[in-house]
């Protein structure tokens, strides 16, 4: 039986889906995935809920964690361990929280940022988030749906880095998990932000999709470059994530609807939404409108009011 589309699959569908079977649902979808980015560590938005749900309530189809510590696991705003007491309301703050809870809880697939932070200083202060295949072997045991190879700001992450880590990372956790790379910045480096060098080697390394800062949110990526490397991309067989990852998810609405038709130009099929609109999650109502912008109301609203039990 064919894989269900991303669109269309629910809870029950996401939870039978290996690597392979999620690469091909987000294939079929053409262009019309949506993957919200939530800081792990950052208090929630509104009260009583996490990031996560958020995100997922206001029509993400994935959700990528960043900041989550493989070895101090730690969601907040998911009852844990801890809870902070502030008199009139309760803040949980998540600790022990993995990502097989989160997707649990909000039903759909859960994926890992994890960083090849070549500075050793920088490297020591973040070794659960660390780019090994060690750390990676954790994340799937802990629930991972997907990984996301890439470096946050001024952690001074190269694309041959990245390349470097994807191989070893494949090598060790094998071919079934879905694992895409790339940088959505320049993450402190003094290089370009993408390659037509990069994507070959991290295609080459075993990459299933490639990270392309979407037209208009770093300077000197134009809709003709980042087409081009799209369809070299296709043509591999693999994915390619269009990303929002310079603030801009706490723009106007408007800002994201011109993101998100530069992105159908090129050829996205993973439109995704960075974790600094606020401290930690994109503006909210810019996840709804990015959705709105890439598959209209009806998908949408069907995401949004999905029940965990279908």
């Amino acid at each position: 039986m064919p894989v269900k589309r991303m669109l269309e699959a629910f809870a029950s569908d996401f939870r039978a889906m290996d690597g392979r079977h999620l690469l091909e649902s987000i294939r079929r979808s053409e262009g019309r995935v949506l993957c919200a980015e939530v800081l792990t560590l950052s208090p929630p938005l509104v009260d009583g809920i996490s990031n996560a749900e958020l995100a997922a309530a206001m029509g993400a189809d994935l959700i990528l964690l960043n900041g989550y510590d493989v070895l101090q696991p730690q969601v907040m705003g998911f009852p844990g361990e801890v809870e902070l007491d502030l008199g009139w309301a309760r803040l949980s703050t998540g600790v022990g929280t993995l990502p097989a809870r989160v997707k649990e809880w909000i039903g759909r697939p859960v994926g890992l940022n994890l960083e090849p932070i070549p500075d050793p200083e920088k490297a020591a202060r973040a070794l659960g988030r660390l780019a090994t295949p060690e750390n990676a072997r954790r994340a799937m045991e802990q629930g991972v749906d997907f990984l996301v190879i890439t470096g946050n700001p001024q952690t001074g992450v190269t694309g041959e880095g990245i390349a470097e880590a994807v191989a070893q990372i494949r090598k060790a956790i094998g071919g079934i998990p879905l694992m895409l790379a790339g940088k959505m910045h320049r993450a402190g480096a003094d290089e370009p932000v993408i390659s037509e060098r990069d994507v070959e080697a991290m295609m080459e390394a075993g990459a299933d999709g490639i990270l392309i800062p979407l037209p208009g949110t770093v300077p000197g990526v134009v809709e003709e470059e980042a087409a081009r490397l799209a369809a070299r991309i296709h043509r591999a067989g693999r994915l390619v994530m269009g990303t929002i990852g310079t603030s801009q998810e706490g723009a106007t609405a408007s800002v994201i609807e011109q993101l998100a038709l530069a992105g159908k130009r090129v050829g996205v099929d993973i439109f995704h939404i960075g974790d600094a609109g606020f401290m930690g999650i994109a503006f909210p109502e810019n996840i709804y409108a990015l959705s709105l912008a890439i598959r209209g109301r009806r998908h949408t609203w069907r995401r949004m009011a999905a029940s965990l039990h279908r």
